[in-house]
C-alpha cells in the first residue's frame, strides 16, 4: 500500500510520528473480521501452492485482547482467547512486503487477506495443535510462536506472521500470541502494563506447547516490546523449573528487543544458560533510541552497536548470539529489518529450518561466528527492501 510522500517541510514531523508508532512495529490498516470456516480438508499449515494460486497459511492464535477490532485495549477478563485462522498470501508476493489494498476489498491474486477462521476453546486449541502435528517428521514437527510489539492490531499481527511463514519457508505450525498494545507514544507506559498483564498467558502457552504430543521444538520469534514479554514468560517458566521447556525450547530470536540492558542480563541469568537466544541489533534504530529516551536514557538491547567496544563488551557478557542487521535496516526508522529485509527473513528461516542433530545453525549470510570471533558485518543488501507502506508506518 503506497503512501504519497509529504512535503519536505513536514518530513521531520513525519519521522518523529513514525518513530512513535514504530516502537513495537505496527503495520498499516487491516481487513475486516473473517467469517468463513477453515477448510476441514487442510492437512498442512502451509497449504499446497500451485502455480498462480495464493499460498494458504493456517495459524493458531492466542489472544489476551478484550476488543480485537482495536489496536490497544484492555486485557480480557477471561484470560486467553483462542482461534484458528486462515490467511492467504498472493502468488506474486515479494519477500519482505505485506501487500494490502489501498481501499476496498482485497484481491487474493494481489493482496494478503483473511479468508477463514473459527474460535476455539482452550481444550480444542490444544487438541487441534496436536492433530496438526500428528504424522509430521523432522523440522515440520516444530512450532513457531510469534510475539509482536507495540502498536500492532490483530489483523496486522496475523498478516505479519503469514508473511514470516511464507518468506522463511517455515513448514511447522505457526502460533500467534497477540496482546493489546497501544497506538500512541503517550500510551507507551500503559502498553508496558498491558504486556505485563499478558505475561502469564504466554508463560502457559509456551509450557503447554512444549507438552503437546508429537511436538519437535518450540521456537519463539519476538519483536520490540514483544521481546520483553517473551523473556519475562521464559523467566517465569525458569522459576517454575522449566528453563528449557523440558528440552523442547528451540530458537529464541529477539528482533530489535526493546529491553533495558540490565533487565535483560537478569532475565538471561534466570535461564541458566539453557535457552539458545539470538539478538538482532541495528545501531540506527530510531524507534529504540526514542524508547531509550522515554526510559530515562537507559540503553535498549536492540540498539546496541557491536562496532563500539563498550557495546560489544556488554553484548559479549549476555551469553547470546548477536546478529548485526544495521546494513539491512532501511528507511527513516530502521526498526523492522527482521521481516522487511528479504535477506534477514531468509536467514531467520534458515535458522529455524536447520536440522537438530547437534549441528551449528546458520543464518546464511548473517551467520553469527563463535563467541571468540568478531561480531559479523552484514553486507549491504543486493536489492532495496520492498515494503507496502512507508517506513513511517513501520510494519
Amino acid at each position: 500500500m503506497m503512501v504519497v510522500p509529504p512535503p519536505l517541510k513536514h518530513l521531520l514531523c513525519l519521522a518523529l510520528c513514525g518513530a512513535f508508532l514504530a516502537l513495537g512495529g505496527c503495520a498499516s490498516g487491516g481487513v475486516g473480521d473473517m467469517t468463513a470456516s477453515v477448510a476441514a480438508s487442510a492437512k498442512s499449515l502451509v497449504g499446497a501452492r500451485e502455480m498462480g494460486e495464493p499460498l494458504m497459511v493456517q495459524m493458531f492464535v492466542a489472544s489476551t485482547r478484550r476488543d480485537d477490532t482495536r489496536v490497544g485495549d484492555a486485557v480480557t477478563d477471561g484470560g486467553v482467547r483462542h482461534s484458528l485462522v486462515l490467511a492467504s498470501v498472493p502468488p506474486a508476493h515479494r519477500p519482505g512486503a505485506i501487500e494490502l489494498p489501498t481501499f476496498g476489498k482485497p484481491d487474493l491474486q494481489r493482496h494478503f487477506a483473511l479468508t477463514g477462521g473459527r474460535n476455539l476453546t482452550s481444550e480444542r486449541f490444544a487438541s487441534e495443535i496436536a492433530n496438526h502435528l500428528s504424522g509430521r517428521v523432522g523440522v515440520n514437527r516444530d512450532v513457531l510462536v510469534f510475539v509482536h510489539g507495540f502498536n500492532t492490531s490483530l489483523d496486522e499481527a496475523r498478516f505479519r506472521l503469514a508473511q514470516i511463514v511464507a518468506d522463511a519457508r517455515f513448514g511447522g505450525v505457526p502460533v500467534l500470541y497477540t496482546w493489546p498494545s497501544q497506538s500512541s507514544v503517550f500510551s507507551y507506559v500503559a502498553a508496558k502494563e498491558r504486556a505485563t498483564s499478558s505475561r502469564d498467558g504466554l508463560e502457559a502457552l509456551l509450557r503447554d506447547l512444549a507438552a503437546t504430543p508429537g511436538v519437535g521444538r518450540v521456537h519463539v520469534l519476538a519483536h520490540s516490546m514483544g521481546s520483553w514479554l517473551t523473556m519475562e514468560a521464559l523467566r517465569e517458566n525458569a522459576i517454575g523449573g522449566h528453563p528449557d521447556l523440558d528440552g523442547k525450547l528451540g530458537e529464541v530470536m529477539l528482533a530489535a528487543p526493546d529491553i533495558d540492558i540490565s533487565v535483560f542480563a537478569n532475565q538471561m541469568a534466570r535461564l541458566q544458560g539453557r535457552a539458545r537466544v539470538s539478538v538482532l541489533v541495528a545501531r540506527d534504530d530510531r524507534a529504540l533510541n526514542l524508547s531509550s529516551r522515554l526510559a530515562g536514557d537507559r540503553p535498549r538491547v536492540g540498539a546496541l552497536d557491536p562496532s563500539k567496544p563498550g557495546d560489544a563488551a556488554q553484548l559479549a557478557q549476555l551469553g547470546v548470539r548477536v546478529y548485526d542487521v544495521s546494513a539491512f535496516a532501511g528507511g527513516l526508522i530502521g526498526h523492522n529489518a527482521f521481516a522487511d529485509a528479504p535477506e534477514v527473513i531468509r536467514g531467520i528461516g534458515a535458522q529455524l529450518n536447520h536440522p537438530r542433530a547437534g549441528e551449528e545453525p546458520s543464518m546464511a549470510m548473517l551467520k553469527a561466528p563463535d563467541e571468540a570471533e568478531p561480531l559479523p558485518k552484514a553486507a549491504a543488501p543486493a536489492d532495496a527492501v520492498a515494503s507496502t507502506a512507508s517506513d513511517a508506518s513501520a510494519h
